[in-house]
């Protein structure tokens, strides 16, 4: 987080900045200008934080959702929260346009809304079938998802004038970002992460499956609902403001897990810690690595895919 303070696209330079922080703290003259100021304490600052919060909503969520459903493959995105968010953000976009430009807050509204109704219509496919279980609930992720992503593939083709800006917000991105956004995730960041931290210790014991998690006095179902809804919570709060960013929700539990080993107790909450890192470094190198900044889900996507290769190779029997 320091570092991403004192490193940016407008050159403060590192001494000034940390002159101005210790301006803030303890008082003092300022050696920045009102412009440098406001660079730092309105753009920098709350981007940072902002690329931390949701770096860590992606990271437990994937943690959760691997313990959810005994599959370490599984992501954040696995039961339609991506798939609903990009459908609901076409659908502003392409019929509602006006609305994103009178109301910056139109666009994350929809992700959410839609991200949440995806995970939601997963969970009630899978009911109809008798009960849930990860196995109904994975494939009514599946349906559900290539539901969604087909109408919005359509709505898409309704306007092909909005396909580069759906697009870009597909590819996640911080840029343009404020206090505000803050704001208004970290109470649901919050309070998923603290149902999440306290589940810890029975992610554990529900991995060893359904049975064994009932005869030690845990209900399966139920706490499989609060697990995934806490998750898809973070998930679509992360979602609203920064768009599909993939791979971190994976990657970050994967480390942990081959690093320190595999009980849910240290995993959940290393990875609030590993995912916000992660993506505060991505974030850094989306916006400093060229002139013109790259979408921050390349980044990850780079980082991402050497990971599974060496994953592959070399510690692959550890994964399961």
């Amino acid at each position: 987080m320091l570092m991403a303070v004192l490193i940016g696209a407008a050159e403060l330079g590192w001494q000034r900045v940390l002159a101005e922080i210790w301006a803030q703290l303890v008082g003092g003259t300022s050696p920045l200008s009102e412009r440098e100021a406001a660079i730092l304490w309105q753009l920098r600052v709350p981007r940072v934080l902002l690329a931390g919060a949701v770096g860590a909503a992606l990271a437990m969520s994937g943690a959760a959702f691997q313990g959810v459903f005994r599959n370490p493959l599984a992501d954040p995105f696995l039961l339609g929260a991506a798939a609903g968010a990009g459908m609901a953000a076409t659908i502003v976009v392409v019929f509602a346009p006006a609305l994103t430009l009178w109301a910056a807050s139109a666009l994350p509204v929809a992700a959410f809304a839609g991200a949440v109704g995806g995970v939601a219509l997963s969970w009630l496919l899978s009911t109809s079938y008798g009960g849930v279980s990860p196995t109904t609930l994975l494939l009514a992720g599946v349906a559900v998802s290539a539901f969604l992503t087909a109408v919005q593939t359509f709505v898409q083709q309704l306007n092909a004038d909005t396909i580069r800006q759906v697009y870009n917000w597909m590819l996640g991105g911080l840029a343009i970002t404020g206090w505000a956004d803050f704001v208004s995730v970290i109470p649901y960041i919050g309070a998923a992460a603290a149902v999440l931290m306290v589940c810890a210790r029975l992610l554990d014991v529900l991995s060893l499956g359904d049975a064994e998690a009932a005869s030690l006095g845990v209900n399966p179902g139920r706490l499989r609902l609060l697990l995934i809804s806490a998750a898809s919570l973070a998930t679509a709060a992360a979602v609203s403001v920064s768009g599909l960013i993939g791979f971190v929700g994976i990657i970050v539990p994967h480390f942990i897990r081959l690093t320190v080993g595999a009980s849910y107790r240290v995993i959940v909450p290393l990875s609030v810690l590993g995912g916000a890192s992660f993506l505060i470094v991505a974030d850094q190198i989306a916006r400093t690595a060229m002139p013109g900044e790259l979408p921050i889900g390349v980044v990850t996507a780079f980082a991402g895919a050497p990971f599974f290769i060496i994953v592959l190779r070399r510690n692959a029997e550890k994964l399961w």
